[in-house]
């Protein structure tokens, strides 16, 4: 197995302290909002005998196994992630493979280049994601029924809100929910910003379920996203809890530090509370329209002491070990490819051994054996 170097992305809304802090390491003052664990092209991970993208491509088989590549192909499926918001990300959702393979084709087409601010589908693949608290994480996830985001919004009594209210009460559910987002992201800037800045003040003076969106309002003051995300279902995750997020699920998170998992690809549309590009239209034609629980995760338990996060799809499997004082050491080997993070403690995953945010990738088929005591999360792939 390989000792993993993992590169830190230093976006704007990374909490400067909590990667630091788990590493054990000195803060530098700059955000650190991501710590990426796989072989995204994008930032691989280093190995004593390459970047993880270039193990692989030497030798597919050997390293991901026969099944794996039979399934995907030659590269690795997920890409795992420490992920620590300090301020909120961009409201967002993700396509689905047949909207990312056209997305994929169409820029290509159009000769937009890959790098390009503007450009929406770096990749041909979809992204569903899986977030796993480590800390009290908050976040919103999928559309409130149509009568409860209309309750929350003519609570703040502004006047320039009631036709929203209107709508999400007289419409079906799928029409309502689009033609109220429709609405709020093509609105005229300026008047949009006189409703924010006056829901913002409301949401201050009432409090409680309403704090969440003035905490948005205030790193994102003016912008349409605040009022679009009170349409959405406010989650707190207790560490240990997870949330999973589907193709054209609306979501953002807002603080906290968490292990995410997702396929491999960084395919993202955005409609507001971020200075990147937003394509409204295209988000529009991805989101899906309807309302639900969020779906709180808690990992089932397996006979061998795992805890696995069960989602509904195969590029990648989450699960996590919590290895007490004096227990015998678990045999993890598996016929497909592994990366083994430790969050707690200290751990022994073969030769290495494993601090906080410290993570070995294990080649199909190669002895893994872990003791100690700590906890281990294991992202792999069902094939």
């Amino acid at each position: 197995m390989d000792r993993l170097d993992n590169t830190i992305r230093p976006y704007a809304w990374g909490s400067p302290t909590a990667i630091p802090h788990l590493l054990g390491v000195d803060p530098t003052g700059e955000p650190q909002a991501e710590m990426w664990m796989g072989a995204h092209p994008g930032a691989p991970s280093r190995t004593g005998r390459g970047t993880l993208v270039e193990v692989i491509e030497a030798a597919p088989e050997r390293e991901l196994g026969q099944k794996a590549v039979a399934k995907f192909g030659p590269r690795l499926p997920f890409l795992l992630k420490l992920l620590a918001a300090g301020a909120p990300l961009s409201l967002q959702v993700h396509p689905d493979l047949t909207q990312a393979k056209e997305g994929y084709a169409d820029e290509e087409r159009r000769g937009i280049p890959i790098d390009a601010p503007h450009r929406n589908y770096k990749d041909a693949n979809h992204k569903p994601e899986l977030i796993c608290a480590l800390t009290e994480f908050d976040g919103l996830c999928g559309f409130r029924p149509p009568a409860r985001a209309a309750d929350l919004l003519d609570a703040l009594g502004v006047d320039s809100l009631k036709p929203y209210v209107d709508l999400l009460h007289a419409q079906p559910e799928e029409a309502a929910l689009r033609e109220v987002l429709t609405a709020i992201l093509t609105a005229d800037p300026d008047e949009m910003a006189d409703t924010v800045a006056a829901a913002t003040a409301a949401c201050d003076r009432l409090g409680g379920e309403h704090a969440p969106y003035a905490g948005l309002a205030h790193h994102y003051p003016g912008d349409p996203g605040v009022i679009a995300a009170m349409l959405l279902n406010h989650v707190r995750l207790q560490p240990g809890e997870a949330l999973f997020l589907g193709a054209g699920i609306p979501h953002a998170y807002l603080s906290g530090l968490g292990v995410e998992i997702m396929a491999n690809s960084d395919n993202v549309l955005r409609c507001g509370l971020t200075p990147k590009h937003v394509d409204v239209p295209e988000l529009l034609r991805v989101v899906r329209f309807r309302s639900g629980d969020p779906g709180v995760l808690r990992p089932e338990a397996a006979p061998d002491g795992e805890e696995v996060y069960e989602t509904p799809i195969d590029e990648f499997r989450l699960s996590r070990h919590v290895l007490p004082e004096g227990a015998p050491a678990h045999d993890l080997t598996l016929t497909t490819p592994q990366i083994l993070l430790c969050t707690a403690g200290t751990v022994r995953a073969g030769e290495h051994t494993l601090t906080p945010g410290r993570s070995v990738f294990v080649p199909a088929g190669e002895k893994a054996e872990v003791s100690g005591t700590g906890t281990v999360f294991r992202a792999t792939v069902i094939a």
